[in-house]
């Protein structure tokens, strides 16, 4: 008895693969046929030297130009240019001169105004002949303002005050204003004679518990016997100082103002 032989459909899946073979088959037929020996897409031949991997820098230089004065920089040749030529060398020149400052010049013309500026200060300035030096003696009297202290050849102190002279009557109103001796300045009579007279710097006290006013000179309070008189006198009332009662009663008693007023009331 015969078998029958058995008829066997292909699979789903045989059938994917066939057409999957086909179609690699066609597009290798295109392609044409490969050298052989030749390697695989993406792998390198065996036993091929492989090439060194770029560095930072080198990957950094990569499209990058060189700057002109990197370029300039780069020596031409290997040869290093010739030095240059020192003092006693052949082809050696001098550097240039350089011009004069002329010292010799310089000093005579400062020699020159020195002396014209001795000259002006010891010219006279008035018809005195009171020169520039005579009248500022150091230079603490250069500056002329107010409240400058000076003196004469006289005993006479004087203070500078709206451009005028006071005269500071006595020493206790020198003491009690304030000033010092390291203040006056020693002029020229001739620089005196050239501002106004003021009005006299006195010294005049009064107390709350006395209608009477004292000029104070010599150490001595001088009775002032009554306001015609005190104006008579160019007394002004801004230099009474008032002080305490028994420090006039304690001062001595001097002559009377004017001295035929006869003797002085305690204060």
């Amino acid at each position: 008895m015969h078998e029958q032989p058995s008829s066997s459909k292909p699979s789903t899946s045989e059938q994917i693969l066939d057409l999957l073979l086909d179609a690699l088959l066609e597009r290798q037929q295109k392609r044409g046929p490969e050298p052989a020996g030749a390697p695989a897409p993406g792998t390198e031949p065996a036993g091929a030297p492989r090439a060194p991997e770029p560095t930072s820098q080198e990957s950094n230089a990569k499209g990058r130009k060189p700057s002109p004065k990197s370029a300039e920089r780069r020596p031409t040749s290997g040869k290093k240019p010739p030095p240059e030529p020192g003092p006693g060398d052949e082809g050696w020149t001098p550097p240039p001169r350089l011009p004069s400052i002329n010292l010799g010049r310089s000093l005579s013309r400062l020699l020159l105004a020195m002396l014209v500026l001795v000259v002006l200060v010891n010219v006279p300035l008035n018809r005195h002949g009171t020169s520039l030096a005579r009248i500022m003696p150091d230079t603490a009297a250069l500056v002329i303002r107010d409240g400058l202290v000076v003196k004469g050849s006289g005993p006479e102190i004087y203070v500078l005050e709206d451009n005028k002279l006071r005269w500071i009557s006595t020493l206790e109103a020198f003491e009690f204003f304030g000033y010092r001796w390291e203040q006056v300045h020693i002029v020229d009579d001739g620089f005196l004679e050239e501002f106004e007279q003021g009005r006299p710097l006195h010294m005049l006290l009064k107390c709350d518990g006395s209608p009477h006013i004292y000029a104070l000179e010599n150490g001595q309070k001088r009775w002032i016997r009554d306001i015609p008189t005190f104006e008579t006198e160019g007394y002004v009332w801004e230099d009474v100082k008032m002080v305490q009662c028994s420090y006039l009663r304690g001062l001595p008693d001097g002559p009377s103002i004017p001295e035929d007023a006869g003797p002085p009331p305690e204060p």
